[in-house]
């Protein structure tokens, strides 16, 4: 039996049972937990990642957790009978909500309404689980013994959650596979209790059809979801997907057609190989030419090794220095045969040195003066990444630039964007750089934005260029200063580390073309 004094059941049993009981409030908090994150991430991945998503993702949720906890007060009868039949159901709506959600983006026009119909049916569900657990330990344990136990498991549960999500979970099994997987230990919590307590015998059978029936459905999802994500994606992509991998810091996927090759990360283009050459010439000419003597180069992000490429092109540069967060990146374009052609396989040149480390870090800790920084991050669309656009970080770069130094900033459009690119170019100048702002056009992006910064003005575009440009020259390089109305010089604050206003600025401008 669960519970109740003198009904003849041994008290061992008795413990046996409530410590089951107990356990159970270890795992469906570390369920509950994860089906919140998993909900935030998809969220930011196909929203855009945005401390947003996450913020309102989790008060959605919490607050669902509140009516479902207000709802088990109308439960009545048979609680244990009531706590498997949730735990079923939590089982099949959490672990279906990554794949269900993956499968819909493309289908549905207003896809919050979905994303958020599942976290409140989840938080709902999840909130009824403790009251009535609760509520079935009540007669066996002393209460204040009894909360101090639930509420102890539940934090673990928390904690551990909260740990193996972003460490295990998304980069070996991915959103797909996390949320069937628990989907499974929920309805296994069910069935462990069903056939654990006697009084379940009258229903057992009724119960069992679900729970086979459920637990063979998430299976399927698990075996099938790299089948449901290449689906997904092919929704998603008008090209052919032909590779994609989740990784601890972003999805990277590459998309190919008969003229062109395309790398998205986390869902949002980083280049067409059709014309990536007008975005990278533009990155790193304008400002390396115009530098005499050998020269030692930086590069953060661009592991791709596209920029890196035009570096090379100057014989007198001495070695290059590549920081790039995620190592998967590295590696794939320092190993796929297609991508080495396309990179003319820069980051397997003995003068370039790949470090795979947090630029804001790295940077705070590095000594070596550089006399040429090519800084291509992804847009400011977290925070995250907001901070490796804000004075405190380019103040860092004041101290690993030489006296003579040019660095160089791809600062997303002018035109789309033009709060955020003047916001860029007032926090350079806020920092102590003297600022030249330019822009290019590229088929794939538009009008796109970069701003070269240096301790005293010294730039001239006087000096010989390399060899072989497809598209930067001298009258091209002219072109790029002048700015016509529409993306003239705006007034913005400066991004700060405390508040992020580029973050804010982007969020705002690109809103309307997010799906």
């Amino acid at each position: 039996m669960v519970n109740g004094a003198g009904d003849g059941t041994p008290v061992h049993e008795k413990k046996q049972g409530q410590g089951l009981l107990l356990f159970s409030v270890f795992v469906i908090a570390t369920c509950g937990l994860i089906y919140e994150l998993v909900a935030g991430t998809m969220a930011s991945y196909l929203l855009g990642d945005s401390v947003t998503q996450f913020s309102t993702v989790i008060g959605v949720y919490l607050f669902s957790m509140g009516i479902g906890s207000w709802l088990s007060g109308q439960v009545e009868g048979d609680l244990l009978k009531w706590f498997i039949r949730i735990e079923i159901l939590v089982g099949l709506v959490g672990g279906c909500s990554a794949p269900s959600m993956f499968l819909l983006f493309e289908h549905v026009t207003y896809f919050r309404i979905v994303l958020y119909s599942f976290v409140v049916l989840t938080g709902i569900l999840v909130g009824l689980e403790i009251p009535i657990l609760m509520r079935i330990l009540k007669s066996g344990i002393e209460f204040k013994d009894l909360v101090a136990r639930v509420f102890t498991f539940d934090y673990i549960g928390a904690l551990l959650a909260s740990l193996i999500f972003p460490l295990l979970l998304v980069p070996y099994l991915g959103l797909i596979r996390t949320s069937l997987v628990f989907g499974i230990f929920n309805i296994a919590v069910a069935a462990y209790l069903l056939y654990y307590f006697e009084e379940t015998l009258r229903y057992r059978r009724r119960l069992l059809v679900p729970i086979l029936a459920s637990v063979f459905a998430l299976l399927a999802g698990f075996v099938y979801a790299e089948r449901i994500m290449s689906y997904s994606e092919t929704l998603a992509f008008q090209d052919k997907v032909i590779y994609s991998k989740s990784t601890h810091y972003q999805r990277m996927v590459l998309t190919r057609n008969n003229r062109e090759l395309k790398l998205f990360l986390n869902g949002n283009l980083q280049f067409s190989s059709l014309d990536e050459y007008r975005y990278h010439e533009a990155l790193v000419h304008p400002g390396l030419h115009a530098l005499k003597g050998s020269k030692k180069v930086l590069v953060l992000g661009g592991g791709d090794g596209l920029a890196v490429r035009e570096v090379l092109r100057y014989p007198d540069v001495a070695s290059v220095t590549l920081v790039d967060l995620d190592p998967a990146m590295t590696q794939l374009f320092r190993s796929n045969e297609m991508l080495l052609e396309l990179n003319n396989r820069s980051l397997l040149s003995p003068k370039v040195r790949v470090v795979n480390d947090d630029a804001f870090n790295w940077v705070r800790r590095d000594t070596m003066r550089f006399d040429f920084i090519i800084i291509d991050f992804p847009d400011p669309s977290n925070y995250s990444l907001g901070k490796l656009y804000s004075s405190k970080f380019y103040e860092e770069l004041q101290h690993v630039l030489s006296d003579s130094g040019i660095i160089v900033v791809q600062a997303t459009s002018p035109l789309i964007a033009r709060k955020s690119y003047w916001c860029v170019g007032h926090t350079m100048e806020a920092a102590g750089f003297v600022i030249v702002p330019y822009h290019i056009y590229v088929p794939s992006f538009g009008e796109w934005g970069y701003i070269m910064g240096m301790r005293n003005f010294g730039w001239h575009t006087g000096a010989q260029l390399p060899r072989g440009l497809r598209f930067v020259d001298k009258d091209v390089m002219k072109s790029m200063l002048l700015f016509p109305p529409d993306m003239s010089e705006v007034a913005t604050e400066v991004n700060k580390l405390n508040n992020q206003a580029l973050v804010n600025y982007f969020e705002d401008e690109w809103a309307p073309y997010v799906h």
